[in-house]
């Protein structure tokens, strides 16, 4: 092991030594990065304000609302301030923070997307047991369950990653700091301990998926044997933008994190680092807005009253 350094910076992947480029990549970073602030934002105090909106489906999109705020947080600043500085650099420190916060977020976020489907399912096919499935403590603890299993799991991830000897540099072919780019920087063997775990939480992933999907069939189901067609729509508005958010999400992590070392490529690798950790914090507030007409109502009520304030 005597190929083994232990550094005390990291160097992220940069866009292009062009300045000009590193600007624009800066300035287009900095257009998504408070367009995501602004539209998450927005729903939080909408959600918040509005007692009609006070129910579960609601307090569970507040919740996604603030993960996709953490996320996109986690990686973007930096790699901004890297392009306004013409720098790569990381501290350990740093990087260590990152793979948490994002591992942690993430994984709640997909936590929250089953409990989602599950909140779907019930209020659709079981809508007599609604209210005692899903009172307000049931809900609180669901996710607080979320959050809770989502950060044992980060560091999990992150002290196993971090704990395993670097024998090929300190140079990270990603924008931020990403388990499958650390991994590439481990010694030969030891990096496998991270694979089997992450084998093994890609299963256990993919199982929740299988019962997103179950949950999702019944749904479908029953809202064709609705005999209204207005409530068809209501049901295919607030089903239909959560599963296009989840098949997003889930397909480019596992694509991010599973995909053979033979398809692997610098760009490729970029593209599914944007798509799940950059598009989804930015997207989903479009998404579930654009179609759901009380959540557009109660936010023009809100904005409203605050521009007659002024």
């Amino acid at each position: 092991m005597s190929n083994v350094s232990y550094v005390s910076e990291f160097l992220l992947m940069e866009f292009t030594n062009m300045r000009q480029l590193q600007l624009l990549h800066f300035c287009l970073s900095l257009a998504t990065y408070l367009a995501a602030l602004l539209s998450n934002s927005l729903i939080i105090a909408t959600i918040a304000w509005d007692h009609h909106l006070h129910t579960p489906m609601y307090f569970f999109l507040m919740n996604l609302s603030l993960l996709d705020l953490g996320s996109i947080s986690t990686t973007i600043p930096k790699s901004m301030v890297n392009s306004l500085r013409d720098t790569r650099d990381i501290s350990y420190t740093g990087c260590v923070l990152q793979v948490f916060f994002l591992v942690f977020l993430l994984a709640a976020e997909y936590f929250l997307l089953i409990i989602m489907a599950y909140d779907r399912y019930v209020a659709i096919c079981r809508p007599l047991h609604y209210e005692t499935l899903l009172g307000s403590r049931a809900c609180a603890h669901l996710a607080a369950a979320a959050w809770a299993s989502a950060g044992l799991y980060a560091l999990l991830h992150t002290a196993n990653t971090f704990s395993l000897p670097l024998c090929q540099g300190n140079a990270v072919h990603q924008f931020f700091c990403e388990i499958p780019q650390l991994l590439k920087l481990s010694c030969s063997r030891t990096y496998l301990r991270e694979v089997w775990l992450i084998v093994v939480s890609a299963c256990l992933l993919f199982g929740c998926f299988v019962f997103i999907v179950v949950s999702y069939v019944q749904i479908f189901r029953a809202v064709l044997r609705m005999p209204s067609e207005q409530g068809r729509h209501k049901a295919f508005a607030t089903c239909l933008p959560h599963l296009a958010v989840v098949s997003l999400f889930i397909s480019t992590v596992i694509l991010a994190y599973m995909k053979p070392p033979s398809i692997s490529s610098k760009s490729l690798d970029l593209v599914l680092a944007v798509l799940y950790s950059v598009v989804p914090p930015a997207v989903n507030p479009l998404i579930y807005s654009l179609r759901n007409q009380e959540l557009k109502a109660a936010l023009s009520k809100l904005l409203t009253g605050c521009f007659q304030k002024q």
